[in-house]
């Protein structure tokens, strides 16, 4: 099916699946229970998911495949914002256009940058595309002003010359990015009972790019090149001795990963036409390292697993307050209420970087292949169980 094996073509309908009945998984509590505050089926959140998905999923193309860590990737993800909303300014709002363009000047600064930093290898490759994105960073917040809008980043305005559209619309406003007349943010709720769900122009498009990007990902890891970046991974020293160059390889790995980076750029600049030089700092690039770890390096689904869980933390966990709290446990004694709080609140709201690091600590420690792996071990604990309820199935045990 699709041309990939059984196992694959079920893993790609399980995340057609996820991302397509996504407004409804992410709504799962009535609107005005307690714990609505755990819902994140809103278009920005569900954006961020498969936006930051395709970032991830990208970045495991190189670091999943080749080893080779990369502290420098937003810098791909920065120049695809750039260029689509220079896109939008001279050309037209629709999408398509500005994808194209942030995809392919994405994956030419990759094949620049990746050309010099894939001369070293190991932590000395991991510094070079640090400097790099820093000084990428630096121009666009000062010296690159009049391309980049600097510190206020590149916008929109009334007097943009666009070929194929207008300035303006008929109420004086400026034009939203669009798809042949549909609006990224054309937005329809539906009211079920007590339960609302949400449907996203902007959030389908998204998702369906995430699809073909993740379909992608997985004919690259199963081909001949997957498995020749795999080589490199497991010793590259022994692949050079044979005589085998393995430069043109890793480049291309790294031109396909920047090119991802572009894509989910574009994207984000699609749903908010705006583009700053935040989204090149080396923050942004450590983060889509943490997600890569966190949902399992080289595993298929991993990255987007990854991303999923942060933006969830960063978006719904870091709401939580002592307000939200105390209504939580208003039924405890006074002061029970105020020592279980105390206790709750530094890892919630502002404090939620320090329960993501304790989870990232510990599936460093017990689960190294990330939440893929304890997917997996949870699905084996259910299979033994089933199994032993089964009994023997004309199997003997070894003698000791």
């Amino acid at each position: 099916m699709f041309g990939l094996e059984t196992k694959d073509a079920k893993l790609l309908l399980l995340v057609v699946a996820l991302t397509m009945l996504a407004p409804f998984l992410l709504n799962p509590f009535p609107v005005d229970s307690a714990m609505a505050q755990f819902n994140a089926g809103y278009p920005d959140l569900m954006q961020r998911f498969v936006i930051f998905g395709i970032f991830a999923i990208g970045f495991n193309i190189l670091f999943g495949l080749t080893g080779y860590l990369s502290f420098g990737h937003a810098a791909f993800l920065g120049v695809g914002s750039y260029a689509a909303v220079w896109m939008f300014k001279l050309l037209s709002m629709n999408v398509l256009p500005a994808i194209v363009l942030a995809v392919i000047t994405s994956g030419l600064f990759a094949l620049l940058i990746g050309y010099i930093s894939l001369r070293r290898s190991g932590i000395y490759f991991s510094i070079l595309t640090l400097a790099f994105a820093q000084m990428m960073f630096a121009l666009a917040y000062s010296v690159l002003t009049p391309i980049t809008g600097g510190e206020t980043g590149l916008q929109l305005a009334l007097d943009d010359p666009r070929i194929l559209g207008t300035s303006a619309t008929a109420e004086g406003n400026i034009p939203v990015p669009g798809l042949f007349g549909l609006e990224m943010r054309d937005t329809t709720e539906v009211a079920m009972g007590v339960w609302s769900f949400t449907f996203n122009v902007g959030y389908y498009f998204s998702a369906v790019i995430m699809l073909l990007a993740f379909y992608l990902s997985i004919r690259i890891f199963r081909s001949p090149f997957g498995m020749m970046l795999r080589a490199i991974k497991s010793n590259q020293t022994r692949l050079n001795y044979t005589g085998l160059n393995t430069k043109p390889y890793t480049l291309a790995a790294f031109v396909i990963s920047g090119m991802y980076a572009g894509l989910a750029g574009a994207l984000m600049a699609s749903m908010d036409p705006l583009a700053g030089a935040e989204r090149m700092f080396w923050t942004a690039s450590g983060e889509v390292v943490l997600m890569t770890i966190l949902g399992g390096v080289g595993t298929l689904i991993g990255p987007v697993l990854g991303a999923g869980a942060i933006k969830y933390m960063e978006n719904i966990i870091s709401k939580i307050n002592s307000e939200i709290l105390h209504s939580w446990f208003a039924f405890l004694p006074d002061g029970f209420e105020d020592f279980i709080v105390a206790i709750i609140y530094p890892f919630v709201g502002k404090g939620w970087h320090l329960t993501l690091g304790i989870i990232f600590m510990l599936v460093v420690t017990f689960l190294p292949g990330g939440l893929v792996e304890g997917g997996q071990r949870i699905a084996k604990l259910f299979k033994g169980k089933k199994a032993d309820a089964n009994g023997p199935k004309g199997k003997t045990e070894p003698a000791e």
